[in-house]
């Protein structure tokens, strides 16, 4: 059986943690910061995780790198 092949946009966006948890950073920091309020700014700083219906579409993307 051939390998499977992990979809190059996830790979980019998303990280495992050790717990198997997916983290991602937020949205919306590459430019354009003047029109976003700074509490936005601050919060999209943090590197956050994925809601638990959203790691269901993230898993089969990254076959090889699921933990749990």
């Amino acid at each position: 059986m051939p390998k499977m092949k992990t979809k190059s946009s996830a790979k980019k966006r998303f990280r495992f943690s050790a717990n198997g948890k997916i983290r991602m950073k937020p949205s919306g920091m590459r430019h354009g910061m003047r029109k976003r309020s700074q509490s936005m700014k601050r919060k999209a700083r943090k590197i956050g995780n994925i809601a638990k219906a959203d790691e269901q579409i993230i898993k089969p993307m990254m076959p090889y790198q699921r933990k749990s």
